[in-house]
Formats: structure tokens, sequence, C-alpha cells
């Protein structure tokens, strides 16, 4: 039986491990191994959530992008909380995290923005992610408004689009076990140390 002494000191290294191994994963078995599901919540109370793909992880946080006109960018800037699930079904593995979110620096954002391929950078000036398009070819059009206005060098970033840090409060490991009898230590921020416990599956 696992105890709380031997549950390793640090989320983050522990979540760099299992994110390791899933990148070693055969991309035929698991295309997307950085993929996340992320809930956010409205003004209303209405929770929702969706696919996305983390960009980069340290003891700060968890990092990813978009357009903070979507739906998700209003409702991270509006509620200044978030969670994110990683699951990797594979690895029998599962990480839940919560915590509040900020910006990322303009340096962080212009620095992604440009390591982007062309076409996805040109993506995030046509597309007004969230609102209501009447034909697909609207969004054509607009791609080739934005195609032409940056014919003749880089694009960049658009004052719309930029990343989101979330800073963690809580992290849980699950892991698949016989019987249901499913493994989960918990992981509760205690200023700037982690408090650790179990949780019955």
């Amino acid at each position: 039986m696992t105890t709380s002494d031997t549950i390793p000191a640090d989320p983050i290294a522990r979540f760099s491990e299992l994110l390791g191994a899933a990148t070693r994963l055969d991309r035929s078995v698991l295309p997307e191994p950085t993929a996340f599901t992320l809930a956010t919540v409205s003004p209303q109370g209405q929770p929702s959530a969706r696919i996305l793909l983390l960009k980069h992880v340290d003891d700060r946080g968890f990092v990813f992008y978009t357009n903070l006109e979507s739906r998700k960018g209003r409702e991270l800037l509006w509620a200044g909380r978030a969670a994110m699930c990683f699951h990797w079904q594979l690895l029998e593995r599962q990480v839940r995290v919560e915590g509040t979110v900020e910006q990322v620096s303009d340096e962080e954002a212009d620095a992604y923005f440009a390591s982007r391929a062309r076409g996805s950078q040109l993506g995030a000036w046509a597309s007004l992610q969230s609102q209501p398009m009447e034909s697909p070819s609207d969004l054509d059009a607009r791609v080739a408004e934005f195609e032409a206005r940056f014919a003749d060098g880089p694009v960049p970033r658009p004052l719309h689009w930029s990343g989101f840090r979330l800073v963690p409060v809580r992290i849980e490991f699950w892991h698949n076990m016989p019987s249901r009898l499913h493994q989960r230590h918990l992981y509760e921020r205690d200023g700037s140390a982690w408090r650790t416990s179990l949780l019955y599956p």
C-alpha cells in the first residue's frame, strides 16, 4: 500500500516525467501527447470545456495560447481561474490541475507566435474566434485578406492573441489500478511548498 511518505515532493517534476513518457509514445497511437481539457466558467456560472495543447510547463505553471476574444479567453480574463485535465490512456494516468490564470508577457507571446507556421499565424488574424459565421467562404475571404496584407514580410502577433499561464494551487495524479482501486495523490499549495495527501478512489 502506498503511503504519503512515498509521494514525490515536486508535482511539476513529476508531471514533466509523465509528459515525457507520453511524448515518447508512438504518434500513431498518441498523436497529441500535450492535449488537455481546459475548463472555464462564465459570469452566469455556466462551465464549458474544450481540448487545447500545452505549450510550456515550469515551476511558474502551465502555458497555453488562444484568442483573447474567444469564449475561453473572455471567461479566463473574467474569472481569473481555470482547471485542466490531462489523460494518457496508454499510460493509465490522469493529471488534474486547478489554479489561477495570468497572461504571459508580451515577450513570451511574441516568441511563441513567431515559432508558429505562417498559416497558423494568418489564421490568428483571420478567425473571429467563437463569433457566428454565415458561410465558410467568409473565413476564406478573411484569410486571403491577411495573406495580401502581410505578403511582403513576417506576420506580427495580433494584440487579441496571447497566452495564459495556469498557476497551480491543486494538482492531482491519478493512476489506474485493478478493481477500480485507483491511486490518487493530491498536492495542495501551502505557501511556497506543497502539502501532499492520499485520496480514496
